[in-house]
């Protein structure tokens, strides 16, 4: 782990070429994560919720509210690679979202909604053909060129385990 508030894992660093058990290890901590997020948040009070994880970041509470946000995305990304020809997604200000009503409400509803988006997004993954990760799609942010569903399910693999440790670090810190 390491001391940078911000990268507590460490920056993502894609894989390539990916093989069939990096792909499934990928998947696997995707599924893992609602429980982990539960876990991560289980007992903390609204105050601690609403403490910033570094100084000038998210508070606990943006980060799980934020963690569906990305991944309700990152799921409709998947299904639009899947069923169109190397598609234009759309970004959207993660920050700006973070600030809006939405991102006060209680945990319990980012965290069910996790719940749900990952059942969907699992399952949806398991059953993927061989040449169906290799698929693209065009992320306007990445102008190097288009994305793989390999690349994606690494990416939000990696993301997981981000903004997971982010709680996880305070938590230490702080002897909660």
């Amino acid at each position: 782990m390491s001391t940078d508030l911000q990268y507590p894992i460490g920056r993502f660093t894609p894989v390539a070429p990916i093989t069939d058990a990096m792909r499934h290890a990928a998947v696997e901590e995707i599924a893992a994560l609602p429980a982990r997020m539960r876990h991560a948040v289980a007992g903390l009070s609204d105050a601690q919720l609403d403490t910033p994880y570094r100084p000038g970041g998210w508070s606990v509470r943006q980060v799980v509210h934020h963690v569906p946000d990305s991944h309700v995305n990152a799921y409709i990304r998947l299904k639009l690679a899947l069923t169109e020809d190397s598609p234009t997604i759309t970004p959207y200000d993660e920050k700006a979202w973070a600030r809006l009503a939405d991102a006060r409400m209680p945990v319990e509803v980012s965290l069910a909604l996790l719940d749900s988006v990952h059942a969907r997004w699992v399952a949806l993954c398991r059953d993927l053909k061989s040449t169906d990760w290799a698929r693209t799609f065009i992320h306007p942010e990445y102008p190097e060129g288009p994305r793989t569903i390999d690349w994606l399910v690494q990416i939000y693999a990696w993301h997981s385990n981000h903004h997971l440790a982010h709680i996880t670090s305070l938590k230490r810190r702080e002897g909660w």
